[in-house]
């Protein structure tokens, strides 16, 4: 069976989590240590203790999720999970999925991702920015609200595609609440605001571009062992230069999450396995393909469970 790998994004991280596979599996806070090391700062303490509002913070959630989500890989790896045909990730996720490729050192993204959630959080003044997740509309109508609301002013953009009928907005906060009424006038099952004052793959993003190119110029990158499907263009790049501008280019370009998914299946693969705290994406997954079986890491029974059902996959 040809399976995928895929990781999970901003949103994944809670306090406590993956404290049952810790106990299981010495990898996971070994690999919390050396991100800890790589940051001067206790990642893991931070994940145990809280408090949940620092660890939400975009600057705290992407290298705590990073590491979580290699210490997981890591497990997999050394207790026998074979390789997948590809690998992807949702978001922030894509850097796990580059790490996990041998595109990038684990030693060099702890600190990358930390300047991106910093540079992130800089470009727009907190209250100023918003999200808000859409559920119940076909992507086309979600476009239609953006383009009638969004002026140079008050900038309201889909962020993400996570699956069909479930579509994230960035953007000013007044234009993201305005179009998230529109949307429920249009029809919408559900149309809330989300806990993040990020705006995160909207337009609003491009200050930080500038200093984010310089920095990923500085971060080694090399051809990736196994192909990842990247957010921006849903295709797969073997070249460095190319890697560094979809990275640069995703800060401010939605997520097309649904296209991915299809596309590994359009290309044979048939279960996806989440590399990450929780089930996000497996739920995800099971929403754009009813054909496309997922396993989540959650605790050791799941992911003993994943080895033995991948055993002969690969």
């Amino acid at each position: 069976m040809t399976f995928a790998c895929v990781f999970p994004g901003q949103g994944a991280q809670k306090v406590g989590m993956m404290a049952s596979l810790a106990q299981a599996y010495p990898e996971i806070e070994g690999t919390f240590a050396e991100a800890s090391e790589a940051l001067s700062e206790d990642l893991w303490e931070l994940v145990s203790e809280g408090p949940a509002e620092q660890l939400n913070q975009t600057r705290n959630s992407q290298p705590v999720l990073l590491a979580a989500e290699i210490s997981i890989w890591r497990v997999w790896r050394q207790h026998g999970g074979p390789l997948p045909a590809y690998l992807a990730g949702h978001s922030f996720g894509e850097y796990s999925a580059l790490v996990a490729a041998g595109a990038l050192e684990f030693s060099s993204a702890a600190p990358l991702v930390r300047l991106r959630g910093d540079l992130m959080q800089q470009a727009v003044e907190t209250g100023v920015g918003s999200m808000a997740a859409v559920l119940g509309l076909e992507d086309d109508e979600v476009r239609d609200v953006c383009a009638q609301i969004s002026s140079p002013d008050a900038v309201v953009e889909t962020a993400n595609f996570n699956a069909p009928g479930q579509v994230v907005l960035s953007g000013h906060r007044s234009a993201v609440e305005k179009a998230t009424e529109a949307c429920r006038e249009a029809g919408a099952r559900r149309a809330m605001l989300l806990d993040v004052s990020v705006p995160a793959h909207s337009s609003l993003m491009r200050p930080a571009v500038d200093r984010y190119s310089e920095a990923l110029e500085t971060v080694e990158f090399t051809q990736p062992g196994i192909s990842v499907i990247n957010n921006v263009d849903v295709s797969v790049e073997t070249s460095p230069v190319r890697i560094r501008d979809a990275l640069k280019r995703q800060l401010y370009s939605p997520v097309r999450w649904t296209e991915s998914i299809l596309w590994m299946t359009e290309h044979g693969v048939e279960m996806q396995v989440e590399m990450g705290p929780g089930k996000i994406l497996t739920g995800l997954g099971r929403r754009i393909s009813k054909s496309l079986r997922g396993l989540c890491l959650e605790s050791p029974d799941s992911l003993e469970q994943a080895l033995g059902e991948t055993g002969n996959a690969g």
